[in-house]
C-alpha cells in the first residue's frame, strides 16, 4: 500500500525497524536500551523537576511543573509499548513534555508488563497508581478533584480500561482522558486493523502478536480491552488522537464517536500522514511537537489549567 506520509516524519520513517513481539525479552532488552539512550541525549529542562517514588505497588516518576499552582492538577501516564514492552524511560520525553506544555504534574507509571504478567495484571498497578495519588495528594500537592489518565498505544488502552474500572468499582474519580493512539480492541476487525499490513513502526502483524501475549488465553473484558464495553455512560471527558496510518486507527475513531453518543464530551483529532505514536517515534518532528502541544492543550481544557501556567512549545 502506498503511504503518502507527512514530510517531517517520510524520512524517519524510512529507518525504522517493525515491531516484532515474538520473541519478548529480547525486544524488550532492545527497547530499554534504546530508551535509555535517548534519555541520556535528551538536554536538560529547567522548567520541570523530575523525582521518583515507589507506591505500594508500581514505582512512578513525577515531572512537576517548577511554575505550577498547588494544589496542582495531575496526570496519570502510561507508557506504550504493546503491553510488553516500555518502561519509565521510553515515556520520559512525552512526559516531560506534557508536564511543560500543559502546567500538569504528570505521574508516569512503572506498570507490570505481558506475557509474564498478563491482564489484569498491569491494569491493577494502574489503579493502584490512581488510589495511592489520591490518598496521597496533599503530599504529592496534586488536587484530587481534577486527576486525568493518558498514554499512548497500550498506555492509551490501559487508561481508558482505567476509567472504565473506577467507574464500575466506584473508585476514585477521574476527570479526564487523554488516548493517544490507544489499543482498544483485541478483535482487529476494522479496515485499518486488516489494511495496513506494512505501516512504519507498527502493523498488523505486530497488533495480533500483542494481545495474546497480554491476554495468555484469558478473555477479553472490557476492561483489557475498552471497545467491547457495552455502556460508555458516565466516563470521564475525553480527547482522543488517531494517526492515518495506524492499524488502530479506526477502532480509536469509533470509541469516540461511541463515547459521543453516550453523553460524554470528546475531542477527536485524526493527524495527516502519520503513523503509530508518531510523536513518541519521532518527537523532534514539527509535526510531532504541534500534535504534543494539542495534547497539551487538550489537558489544560480538560483540567480548567489557566494558559499562564503552563510552559510553550
Amino acid at each position: 500500500m502506498n503511504h503518502r506520509l507527512h514530510p517531517d516524519l517520510a524520512p524517519v520513517a524510512a529507518g525504522l525497524p517493525r515491531t516484532d513481539f515474538s520473541d519478548p525479552a529480547a525486544a524488550r532488552a532492545a527497547a530499554l536500551a534504546a530508551a535509555t539512550a535517548r534519555v541520556a541525549a535528551l538536554p536538560a529542562d529547567e522548567d520541570v523537576q523530575i523525582t521518583e517514588e515507589t507506591t505500594s505497588g508500581p514505582k512512578v516518576r513525577i515531572y512537576r511543573p517548577r511554575t505550577v499552582t498547588e494544589p496542582a492538577p495531575v496526570l496519570l501516564d502510561f507508557h506504550g509499548g504493546g503491553f510488553v514492552l516500555g518502561s519509565l524511560d521510553s515515556e520520559h520525553g512525552r512526559a516531560r513534555d506534557l508536564a511543560r506544555l500543559s502546567g500538569c504534574v504528570v505521574i508516569s507509571v512503572d506498570y507490570r508488563l505481558a506475557p509474564e504478567h498478563p491482564f489484569p495484571a498491569g491494569l491493577e498497578d494502574c489503579y493502584t497508581a490512581l488510589e495511592w495519588t489520591v490518598k496521597n495528594a496533599a503530599e504529592l500537592r496534586v488536587d484530587p478533584g481534577r486527576v486525568a489518565v493518558g498514554g499512548g498505544s497500550a498506555g492509551g488502552g490501559l487508561a481508558a480500561g482505567l476509567a472504565l474500572l473506577a467507574r464500575d468499582r466506584g473508585g476514585p474519580a477521574i476527570a479526564f482522558q487523554l488516548l493517544l493512539c490507544p489499543a482498544l480492541d483485541d478483535r482487529l476487525r476494522t479496515w485499518s486493523a486488516t489494511a495496513f499490513t506494512d505501516t512504519p513502526a507498527f502493523d498488523a502483524a505486530a497488533a495480533a502478536q500483542m494481545w495474546p501475549l497480554y491476554l495468555r488465553g484469558g478473555e477479553a473484558s472490557a476492561y483489557a480491552a475498552p471497545a467491547r464495553a457495552e455502556d460508555l455512560r458516565g466516563l470521564p471527558p475525553a480527547y482522543v488522537l488517531t494517526a492515518e496510518y495506524d492499524p488502530l486507527r479506526d477502532e480509536g475513531i469509533e470509541y469516540a464517536l461511541r463515547l459521543m453518543r453516550a453523553g460524554v464530551p470528546t475531542g477527536l483529532q485524526q493527524t495527516t500522514g502519520t503513523f503509530h505514536v508518531f510523536d513518541h517515534v519521532a518527537p523532534d518532528a514539527p509535526v510531532s511537537r504541534r500534535a504534543r502541544a494539542a495534547m497539551a492543550e487538550a489537558l489544560r481544557a480538560g483540567l480548567g489549567i489557566a494558559d499562564e501556567s503552563a510552559g510553550r512549545p
